[in-house]
């Protein structure tokens, strides 16, 4: 172990990434003092059924708990928030004017809800999901509701609207992108993913964006820049999010888009290099995955914060001159009305598309998502498959590596 932190390692979030890290700590055989640092009231939970399970009553919060098969022997310090970070006296700023020294330190916030400018502030029908708190309240809404509009077609919009259906609302999806899940799959699975809920009688308002918002005593209405008007009972905000790098902006750290690290996880300092004893993991983090370039970049999946969680851990041990780059194959899943959609890699690199397997009409195929090497041939930086998950497999092993030739129609991403 090269690393200077040898007796006090903090972790800031006590999210999946950072209980991975204080789990993979003791792993390792590491008997310093870990302290947990999260501004929720609850011991870690999953938060992946938030938008699902809890939400169908299929499960219940103590089922969301996320427990560890090694004995961390830890310090908690949950509802806590840290407010500030001095890199040079290796100290957190806590509420009260604490300060909590450390010799290591883990930053793993995460995220917040993104909020969309004009909406409704301190409303009990309009509602954004990120937290268990924020479920539990999306869920009394709904139950009074029979109309929900759902303003953003990423992965947490589309899934609340299934969750919507599932539950016999009416559900109005509201996304600026031509189709749902845009950015995630492109025009061409994308378009299938539309038709998709509409089959399953979600209305879609798609290319369009809100002007503005009206509430009162018989619910919202939510104004279109084409001029229409969706009326609804409630209403779930869900347009992306924000690295929760707020408590860090005195730090003298990059927080361009999250915490810049270098390859290992290592937090760049102002100078430019790595930061020994200081890591950072899960959403917040925006480092460059060598399997694809040296371009930083944030990734927001479950098990990217799994693994970099621990990545993170070995190198705050091992220190920036040992420890190795975190260079892994972003993993994703989502259940839409019955249907498995499935990512490797990173499809929003491609520049070309090409159906690899089946056919998009009947929502059962593969697609590759491929850009040009330095030599033109295509690489595979990313696949999609829809109910195919044997197929998928075959792929993930070729994610970043040239292929002469792929079978398929040619699509543009």
């Amino acid at each position: 172990m090269t690393s200077t932190a040898t007796d006090r390692i903090a972790v800031v979030g006590t999210g999946l990434a950072g209980l991975s890290a204080a789990e993979r700590l003791r792993e390792l055989g590491w008997r310093g003092e870990i302290t947990m640092i999260g501004d929720e009231p609850h011991r870690p939970y999953n938060r992946t059924p938030l938008s699902k399970q809890l939400l169908t009553g299929d499960r219940q919060p103590p089922d969301l708990a996320l427990t560890t098969h090694t004995e961390l022997n830890a310090s908690w310090r949950l509802g806590t928030r840290a407010l500030g970070l001095d890199v040079h006296r290796r100290a957190l700023l806590l509420p009260g004017g604490e300060q909590l020294p450390f010799d290591g330190l883990v930053i793993a916030p995460g995220v917040e809800a993104r909020h969309l400018p004009g909406t409704p502030l301190h409303s009990e029908r309009v509602w954004m999901l990120r937290t268990l708190a924020d479920a539990r309240h999306i869920d009394a809404a709904l139950a009074r509701a029979r109309h929900v509009a759902v303003i953003g077609g990423g992965f947490i919009g589309c899934e609340v609207a299934c969750t919507a259906r599932t539950r016999a609302l009416d559900v109005t999806l509201i996304d600026v992108s031509p189709t749902p899940l845009h950015r995630a799959l492109g025009p061409a699975l994308g378009a299938v993913i539309a038709d998709l809920h509409r089959d399953h009688g979600v209305r879609l308002h798609l290319g369009v964006g809100v002007h503005g918002w009206h509430e009162d005593e018989h619910g919202v209405r939510v104004l279109l820049d084409d001029g229409e008007t969706v009326r609804a009972d409630a209403a779930v905000v869900g347009v992306g999010t924000m690295p929760r790098t707020d408590w860090l902006w005195q730090s003298g750290l990059d927080l361009t888009d999250g915490v810049l690290c270098a390859p290992t996880t290592h937090v760049i300092g102002a100078d430019g290099y790595p930061i020994d004893g200081l890591v950072a993991a899960g959403d917040v983090a925006r480092w460059p995955n060598l399997r694809f370039d040296d371009v930083p970049r944030r990734v927001e999946h479950w098990i990217n914060a799994i693994e970099m969680g621990r990545h993170a851990a070995d190198a705050l041990l091992q220190g920036p001159e040992t420890a190795v780059p975190f260079a892994p194959v972003p993993r994703f899943w989502s259940h839409q009305h019955g249907v498995r959609i499935q990512s490797v890699g990173m499809p929003g690199l491609g520049t070309d598309m090409n159906i690899l397997h089946g056919d998009p009409t009947t929502r059962r195929t593969v697609a590759g998502y491929t850009r040009p090497g330095p030599d033109g041939t295509p690489v595979l930086v990313g696949a999609v498959a829809l109910d195919s998950p044997r197929t998928l497999l075959a792929y993930r092993n070729l994610i970043g590596h040239p292929l002469a030739t792929l079978p398929g129609r040619r699509r543009a991403a």
